[in-house]
């Protein structure tokens, strides 16, 4: 059973997660549910939610927008509904009608989009879709939020005399005041409204000339505003149709309460539907923020987070146009403990903070953002102990609640906990408190837990490097300038830096001399080895992201190498190709002269023929024939290309009858007679024509003659003999 203290949500700085989540959402209900998140206590549920916000952030890279999902809230409305016999006025029926349209649309869309959102729309089938609740509001309230004229024939009467009396009203002031106004009694403003009525602004010197009642008067009692006589009466029956108007509305609003209070269960479910798709929706809004992803989870015991951010620090750097650092870190089964080490300020709370906020906010169904393909599993317990937890109210210093804090760790601690410790051991005399930390990591070693913890305890350091499925860490510095780089190296401990530091802060050389000699000789030399070692190593990791960069070059530079070649390939391939083509037609050419240099000496057609026979033969011979199958194969292919030309034909066919048939204009064939020069239509030799017999001509190209049919012939130009 999955269960996370407050305490371990507040070390984690996770109230801070959700206050952002909370901002993002549209609706107060939202807002709350959003503060209200906790890690959830099955996977089934946990994996659920998580699909939910993947499919909402999906939302924002395809075409297909999810539809708005704000509403007003209806708490009000639902508990007065729950009393019987009470009634809601008319903006409420408003609420209510939005609200279950706003759900219907959803409830369509997550249906329709099944493809896209199929887990939303699973959850979206669990709510009843119903019209019933829009049509019942629709027919009495109208969209401005006012009940309709036509919501019963009573009230469609009352108004319908309302109006009548109106007229009335209007006309038998209008008489009054023009009576009056030119007998001088009216001051300039002429009239105003008092209590919602029409009345004349009478000059005081003339009130009692005036027959009306008096409604008021002036600031300065120059004016007494009069109601005139022939309006009261139509205004006595105004005010009586009023009262039954209000009294018919009333009705009408205890009608429609009745009507709507059976779906007071529905309603409920349709404001916790919505108000769950806007937590959905500002969790996606958040996740793109921080570029969160879902990472694959796992029944294996092992927690790999590659480029994870610590998303506060992550939006915080954003805003400030700062780099973020992000760290990668693996616990498994093998490595199930990880002691990082280091100089203060170097980022190691940080790295052990990312880690456990990470984990706390995946199991509360929020992406995080790590790389795609990071892995993790369900911790039972996430157990931690960071900052100073000193406690005035209940008399405990700081080294007392952590070992009250230690107490609970050990009776909590197994194979489904990870603890998070910071500063390991701090709070007593340090070989006392560094033995006793000593002992109590051993006890979760052997109680095969996760965690990671921080120290500037040696002996620490060292039993990590003792036991076989421990590791050490450490936050690499700049050996020159001694600033924090910021990123974890996992395989060693890390020197504190502590001499080096106070002396680049300005401490004088000779008062950190005398403190060297004050600790132990091998203290110093086993400090100063690992100092040493993590001044190679942060070299190394320079070296090493060097040639890194110099291999991605190489490659780059093989890729573009390649490329060249292949064209260069191409090229020469074409290149031989026209030199053989070119080497073949000269070739060609020369045959073609000496057969017509033989011709012209001695006229034999025979030899003329049977040299041209010889060179078809010859390149006929070179040319391969096709097999019976591949000869199939080009027939079959052949036609399926005439079935597409034919079907584009047809096509192009039908596109010209619809248009209108331009008149071609044929231009009559010329005679052909003895004489021109002609040439074949798909020709360029010109010849001249030697003798003309049934629609066939002697053609004389100058070294041969050749028979034509005179249909294949166009006239060049006539030459007279």
């Amino acid at each position: 059973m999955i269960s996370i203290t407050e305490k371990t949500l507040q070390d984690l700085q996770f109230p801070t997660v959700l206050e952002t989540i909370s901002a993002i959402c549209n609706t107060d209900i939202g807002k709350q549910k959003a503060l209200e998140i906790i890690p959830f206590q099955e996977k089934e549920i946990l994996i659920k939610e998580l699909m939910h916000t993947t499919e909402y952030v999906s939302s924002y890279q395809n075409n297909n927008a999810i539809p708005n999902h704000g509403f007003d809230a209806i708490s009000y409305e639902i508990k007065f509904l729950a009393i019987e016999d009470s009634f809601l006025e008319v903006g409420s029926f408003r609420k209510i009608a939005t609200i279950s349209e706003t759900t219907n649309n959803l409830l369509h869309y997550f249906k329709k989009f099944d493809d896209y959102y199929p887990n939303l729309n699973v959850k979206a089938s669990e709510v009843e879709l119903t019209k019933d609740i829009i049509h019942l509001v629709d027919v009495v309230v109208d969209k401005y939020g006012e009940i309709k004229s036509n919501a019963s024939p009573d009230l469609l009467n009352i108004r319908r005399e309302m109006n009548t009396v109106r007229g009335k009203v209007n006309q038998s002031f209008g008489v009054s005041l023009t009576q009056y106004n030119s007998l001088g009694y009216l001051d300039d403003i002429k009239e105003s409204f008092v209590q919602n009525r029409r009345v004349l602004a009478v000059l005081a010197m003339y009130r009692r000339k005036v027959k009306g009642s008096i409604l008021g008067s002036s600031k300065t009692g120059s004016i007494a505003y009069i109601e005139p006589e022939m309006t009261l009466k139509y205004s006595r029956e105004l005010s009586n149709l009023e009262y039954e108007e209000k009294e018919e509305i009333t009705r009408i609003l205890k009608q429609l309460s009745n009507q709507i209070r059976p779906f007071l269960s529905l309603l409920i479910q349709y404001q916790d539907f919505l108000s769950d798709i806007d937590v959905i929706a500002a969790k996606a809004k958040y996740a793109n923020k921080i570029n969160g992803v879902l990472p694959k989870i796992t029944d294996e015991r092992r927690l790999y987070f590659r480029d994870a951010f610590h998303p506060i620090l992550y939006l915080n750097n954003t805003q400030k146009n700062e780099i973020t650092h992000p760290q990668t870190i693996e616990l498994s089964q093998e490595n199930r403990i990880i002691v990082i080490s280091g100089p203060n300020a170097g980022g190691k709370t940080i790295s052990l903070k990312t880690i456990g906020l990470l984990q706390l906010m995946l199991q509360s169904g929020i992406l995080i953002p790590v790389h795609e393909r990071s892995e993790t599993f369900l911790f039972d317990r996430i157990l931690t102990d960071i900052g100073d937890n000193q406690s005035i109210e209940n008399h405990l210093s700081t080294y007392s609640y952590r070992l009250k804090n230690m107490n609970y760790f050990l009776k909590k601690c197994n194979k489904k906990t990870m603890f998070l410790i910071d500063e390991f051991g701090t709070g007593s005399d340090p070989e006392l408190g560094g033995a006793l930390a000593e002992i109590f990591l051993e006890e979760f070693y052997h109680r095969e837990a996760f965690g990671i913890i921080t120290t500037h305890y040696s002996n620490l350091k060292i039993l990590a490097n003792e036991l076989p499925f421990a590791t050490n860490a450490n936050m690499l510095f700049d050996e020159k300038s001694l600033e924090p780089m910021y990123k974890l190296a996992l395989g060693q401990a890390g020197s504190s830096f502590t001499f080096e530091v106070a002396q680049k802060n300005g401490i004088p050389y000779s008062l950190i001399n005398r403190a060297k000699k004050k600790i132990e000789v091998g203290k110093v030399r086993f400090d100063k080895t690992i100092a040493t070692l993590q001044k190679e190593r942060s070299k190394m990791e320079k070296t090493s992201q060097t040639l890194k960069e110099e291999e991605t070059k190489a490659r780059e530079e093989g890729r573009k190498m390649e490329t060249i070649n292949v064209k260069i390939k191409q090229k020469l391939e074409s290149y031989q190709e026209l030199y053989d083509s070119n080497q073949k037609t000269i070739y060609i050419g020369q045959k073609i002269e000496s057969i017509a240099s033989n011709y012209f000496n001695n006229k034999n057609k025979k030899d003329l023929i049977g040299e041209f026979m010889k060179i078809i033969e010859i390149e006929n011979s070179k040319r391969i024939k096709a097999t019976p199958k591949e000869a199939k194969a080009i027939f079959e292919k052949k036609k399926e290309v005439i079935k597409e030309i034919e079907v584009k034909v047809e096509a192009i066919r039908i596109q010209k009858n619809e248009k209108k048939i331009k008149p071609i204009i044929i231009k009559p064939k010329p005679v052909l007679k003895v004489g021109d020069r002609v040439r074949m239509f798909d020709g360029k030799a010109v010849g001249s024509i030697d003798n003309i017999e049934k629609n066939k001509a002697t053609v004389n190209y100058g070294m041969f003659t050749s028979k034509v049919s005179l249909d294949l012939l166009e006239l060049v130009e006539s030459v007279k003999k």
